[in-house]
């Protein structure tokens, strides 16, 4: 095995969502997100090939409920204009991901038994991939329509450490260069993937996490930055001699927020990455989601605490975050990470708590339209 391919297995726990369903039940704001670009897939669906079966793709998928309520309409849509073609999707993650909850959502075993479109529709058939989406994942000129909602900010491995911040956004110029440069090489990478998967006319839509014409980003638009809050409670474990040094640093995500500008790159010139392997971005622009929690809490202040609100939006940033920081403690029993990380989101929610109308978790996604020519 090269050491590139060691570097990225060993990030696979890191990359995880937090599994057992919580995942979806945390992250509201992220399906808000992706329904309200229902229309593009529908738009994209009017254009794509008329092929005798319909393969579509769902990369960096998670437990699958986010994006449930969007397949479950998409199909609808599609058997109410009399469309009534074989349709096979693929939920792609990495091997770590939680497959089992996945399929049983999709099986009508979870909570929202009446988005289970498998079970509702004929001729709807669901697999699971458990390879991540920096690869080829389905034969050549096969692929319908790709879809993945922020997931593509992950890098494939963690070009170094982040000395004095846990995120890119805190970086060093130096560090965040070094992202930023391998964060090309992974978007160049999933592009040349999608281009060989995606059959002509076919369709890939994207919303990715990444930073706006404002400077704005995930958690950062306005308030107290959420990934400041992080890097405050970690360094604050440091600085108390609950975590060392060590697991301070190694507590990088690995992640990176792509500018309007390096998502474009790749199509821009007439000896781009695009023409070469016959891709053509048909839109691109940027979205701001405003966070629910925040938004309820504000609306409802009279029956709504502090406290109360805390509880409720601590869950959504632990959803994704989580084993980022229990990653960083390898070395430590079980019973040590537990009161570790639960003692760091416990300081983050009394900090949300003593001044809630400064915290929210805004998404901040560039959306992109990118058709195989």
């Amino acid at each position: 095995m090269v050491e590139n391919e060691k570097a990225f297995l060993n990030t696979q726990s890191e990359l995880s969502m937090k599994g057992a369903g919580y995942y979806s039940k945390k992250t509201i704001g992220a399906k808000i997100a992706i329904d309200s670009l229902q229309h593009l897939i529908i738009d994209a669906l009017n254009n794509i090939s008329k092929s005798k079966n319909l393969r579509f793709a769902d990369f960096g998928s998670a437990d699958g409920g986010t994006s449930q309520e969007l397949w479950y309409n998409v199909i609808s849509v599609m058997r109410e204009r009399g469309d009534h073609r074989p349709i096979e999707i693929i939920y792609t993650d990495l091997a770590s991901n939680d497959f089992s909850t996945l399929f049983k959502t999709m099986q009508g075993m979870g909570e929202n038994v009446d988005l289970a479109y498998q079970k509702e529709f004929e001729n709807v058939f669901v697999h699971g991939c458990g390879t991540g989406f920096h690869d080829q994942l389905v034969t050549s000129g096969t692929l319908s329509l790709g879809f993945s909602a922020t997931a593509m900010h992950y890098v494939s491995e963690k070009p170094c450490q982040i000395l004095n911040h846990v995120h890119m956004v805190g970086a060093s110029n130096i560090e965040r260069n070094k992202f930023k440069k391998q964060a090309l090489v992974d978007w160049e990478a999933i592009l040349s993937a999608r281009a060989k998967e995606l059959e002509p006319g076919g369709r890939f839509i994207c919303i990715n996490f990444g930073i706006d014409e404002n400077g704005r980003y995930l958690g950062n638009t306005g308030d107290k930055s959420m990934f400041e809050s992080f890097n405050r409670h970690w360094k604050g474990h440091l600085d108390s001699g609950i975590i060392t040094e060590e697991e301070f640093i190694s507590a990088t995500f690995p992640q990176h927020y792509r500018t309007v500008e390096e998502f474009s790159q790749p199509f821009v010139g007439n000896d781009c990455l695009s023409n070469k392997i016959g891709l053509k971005l048909n839109r691109i622009f940027t979205k701001l989601t405003k966070c629910p929690y925040r938004q309820e809490y504000e609306n409802n202040k009279a029956t709504i605490t502090p406290e109360e609100f805390a509880k409720e939006f601590i869950p959504t940033t632990r959803s994704w975050s989580e084993t980022v920081f229990r990653s960083a403690l390898k070395n430590r029993t079980y019973e040590e990470t537990n009161q570790i990380v639960e003692s760091f989101y416990k300081n983050y929610e009394n900090e949300v708590a003593n001044s809630p109308s400064e915290h929210s978790m805004d998404y901040v996604h560039i959306v992109m339209e990118i058709e195989r020519i």
